[in-house]
């Protein structure tokens, strides 16, 4: 997702819109019972640096629209402290928009509502074909087996960003590619009030990418192929503890990070106090940030066998924002058109090129403006090496409670208490006690 953000519901939350069958959409039309609505509502993420930022991008694209087909489509930019829980309310009370953005390690869970469109073969079909977009995408749009209930709209992929004025001081030529070797580097750079590695050790959502890219690397997924919940799996805690290793162990991450919440370490890497972090789709922030393009670096994020791939070679989770329509607007084919609109090649390459991600459409990737190196390396993982999050209904909660044992794991760590296996151990027993029980 292009905002790291803190997952905003839990059990009781989501219990309460599995009942939901749908939300009226905010189609608009005429006093006519037959007439076509001609106009649309649409709730758009906050993609850029801020929702003014967001408004001047989309509104163009809008107004194009509304030439072509003469829908008009009142556009709304929701934060992303508010949109979930936005959206959760909208398919319990009917007052809703007709399209919406999600992040797309929702789908599963806001598709258990039963309020959002089945994308079925018709859908599809209707927007030029499932065949049009990339294949790590569409695995997060929604349960296996099941109709997506979205469609991708931006994609985005962690990445190792590298300050190279702090590589330079300390006498490192080229980035790492395994683990030890980022080790290695970090404590080279750890001295003088400068660290390695920076983590933000509050933003729970952060936390779990983190751990479940590791997690796939120790050949652990956190469910189980039925779904249920598997915190404490060996390799489950030998993910966890090795991230909050970092810190606790390593000391290659200043405690300070612990405390940290969104862009948090971005801040630091652009001040020359943080050597590296792993981030999605970064070089905008940075840029917000006062950062040049020549003073960082990318590089694939470190795997075991410092050549990324996948299963244990895992180096990224599937970031991104999906595209829905709620089941119940008054102008299902406009909807579908604006879908259609916002997938088609142009609009791809116009949005993604001013937000920095990678267009999840295949034919809009060739777009020579995808193959600038930093996003190359991005374009690269998503096709290569990224692995969707559980598509599991449960998995807002689980962002929710095992980020939440990461949080106080780097508390402890911070502290100066012992992080161990034993201790690693029981932070992921007291988050699987809270999950659903099925």
């Amino acid at each position: 997702m292009r905002r790291i953000r803190v997952a905003a519901v839990g059990a009781v939350t989501l219990s309460l819109v599995l009942t939901a069958a749908a939300c009226g959409g905010g189609s608009t039309g005429g006093s006519g019972s037959n007439e076509q609505p001609r106009t649309l509502t649409y709730w758009a993420s906050n993609q850029g640096a801020s929702i003014e930022v967001d408004k001047k991008v989309l509104q163009p694209e809008l107004d194009k629209f509304e030439k072509q087909t003469g829908i008009k489509v009142k556009l709304e930019v929701v934060p992303w402290a508010d949109l979930l829980n936005r959206i959760l309310t909208a398919t319990t009370s009917g007052q809703g928009p007709d399209i919406l953005n999600i992040g797309n390690t929702w789908s599963a869970s806001l598709q258990s509502t039963g309020a959002l469109l089945p994308w079925d073969a018709k859908n599809l079909e209707a927007i030029g074909g499932k065949d049009r977009f990339v294949e790590s995408a569409l695995g997060s749009t929604g349960a296996p087996g099941q109709d997506p209930a979205a469609v991708p709209l931006y994609s985005m992929a962690y990445a190792l960003y590298y300050n190279k004025k702090m590589f330079k001081d300390a006498g490192i030529t080229k980035p790492p590619a395994t683990w030890d070797e980022l080790i290695a580097t970090g404590k080279k750079i750890s001295k003088d009030g400068k660290w390695g590695i920076g983590v933000e050790g509050s933003n729970l959502s952060n936390n779990i990418h983190q751990v479940f890219v590791l997690g796939k690397q120790h050949g652990a997924d956190f469910f189980t192929a039925d779904g249920k919940a598997d915190f404490t799996s060996d390799g489950a805690v030998a993910a966890v503890k090795q991230y909050v290793d970092l810190m606790a162990a390593q000391k290659i991450t200043g405690p300070g990070n612990a405390e940290y919440a969104q862009n948090q370490s971005l801040s630091d890497f652009a001040k020359n106090k943080t050597g590296m972090v792993l981030w999605q789709t970064a070089s905008a922030t940075f840029k917000a940030q006062g950062m040049k393009d020549d003073e960082w670096g990318v590089a694939p994020a470190p795997v075991p066998s410092g050549q990324p791939g996948a299963g244990r070679q895992t180096n990224s989770m599937v970031a991104g924002i999906n595209l829905a329509v709620f089941k119940n607007t008054k102008n299902i084919d406009g909807a579908l058109k604006f879908v259609k609109f916002m997938t088609s090649d142009d609009e791809q390459k116009t949005l993604n090129k001013a937000y920095g991600s990678i267009p999840p459409v295949k034919t809009a990737q060739q777009d020579p403006a995808f193959s600038d190196p930093a996003l190359a390396v991005l374009r690269d993982t998503l096709a290569t090496s990224a692995a969707a999050l559980p598509q599991v209904p449960e998995e807002s909660q689980f962002e929710t409670v095992v980020g939440t044992a990461v949080k106080e794991l780097f508390a402890d760590a911070a502290a100066g208490r012992a992080v161990t296996t034993e201790s690693v151990r029981a932070k992921l027993e007291k988050a699987q006690q809270q999950m659903p029980k099925k």
